[in-house]
């Protein structure tokens, strides 16, 4: 099965009436030597240690959870959330929050998932973690919703970029966002043109985002932006789900994420050397790092 474009999908669902999960299945057989049951217990663990991760970045007793500038920020949501202080609403604030928590394990060198990519891998998780929740789903759903994921991961990476070193950060929070809203649509019994709908408004809303990590280290904005890619997921969902659809197909959206990423100068593609990376405060952070060492 060759698919490298949202077009390929939705022409095989109309001539072979499948979801997005039972294509993005068959693609993986069709391209591995593994056999379905494999290929969803696979998918099955994944979705273990992103829980895993959840659970490990939100745990108070976990100390140790730092990286060398943030740490220790997704408790204090918790602890604001718990305490009815959400501006948010349930759902959206329970995903920021897991988001969070996913990138302070990883900002630990603790073990995630990348979705996309490790200076991504919060978005995901904590969207379908606090869906999960809400709806009360079971995890066979959200593994299909993973599945989903990927697929439109899949698409952006061969016709764009997934890399922040590429295409700037809407290549990675912008494309994790994308996934988590196309999974979203489908949890929540969208169509399959809903999901490439909410998927483009997800990368829509990121363009341009360039990637300027303070001291190369994926926490100073990437913690955070994890936050904003897992609210804008949520949001693009809701509002295509209430009817609202994306004016430009999603194919052309990652057209033009590729187009405005190779547009972007170096300095603003992950090497540290533009945006907040070279703000007084940042350079501080980074001689304050180099001398600890």
């Amino acid at each position: 099965m060759k698919i490298a474009t949202a077009k390929d999908i939705l022409l095989i669902k109309e001539t072979h009436n499948l979801n997005l999960f039972e294509i993005a299945l068959q693609y993986e057989v069709s391209n591995s030597d593994l056999d379905q049951g494999v290929i969803v217990d696979t998918m099955a663990r994944q979705w273990q240690i992103m829980k895993q991760a959840i659970t490990l970045g939100l745990d108070p007793d976990n100390q140790h959870l730092h990286g060398k500038i943030l740490g220790r920020e997704a408790i204090k949501l918790k602890t604001s959330f718990e305490s009815g202080k959400s501006i948010c609403g349930e759902t959206t604030s329970k995903a920021i929050m897991y988001a969070l928590s996913t990138m302070e394990v990883n900002m630990a060198m603790g073990q995630i998932v990348a979705a996309p990519t490790a200076g991504a891998s919060g978005v995901l998780p904590g969207t379908l973690k606090a869906l999960q929740e809400t709806y009360h789903l079971e995890d066979s759903k959200i593994i299909e919703a993973l599945f989903v994921a990927g697929l439109v991961g899949m698409i952006i990476a061969k016709q764009a970029s997934i890399s922040g070193a590429k295409g700037g950060c809407q290549a990675e929070i912008g494309s994790a966002a994308s996934m988590a809203a196309a999974a979203t649509v489908y949890v929540l019994d969208g169509t399959m043109e809903q999901s490439f709908d909410a998927a483009a408004i997800a990368i829509n809303n990121m363009m341009g985002l360039i990637c300027d990590p303070v001291a190369g280290l994926v926490e100073v904005p990437c913690h955070k932006r994890n936050a904003l890619g897992a609210a804008n997921a949520l949001l693009c969902a809701e509002m295509v789900l209430a009817g609202l659809p994306s004016m430009i197909p999603f194919d052309e959206v990652v057209q033009a994420m590729k187009q405005v990423g190779d547009l972007l100068p170096a300095c603003h593609r992950e090497t540290a050397t533009g945006g907040i990376a070279i703000s007084k405060t940042a350079k501080a952070i980074e001689a304050r790092i180099m001398n600890d060492e």
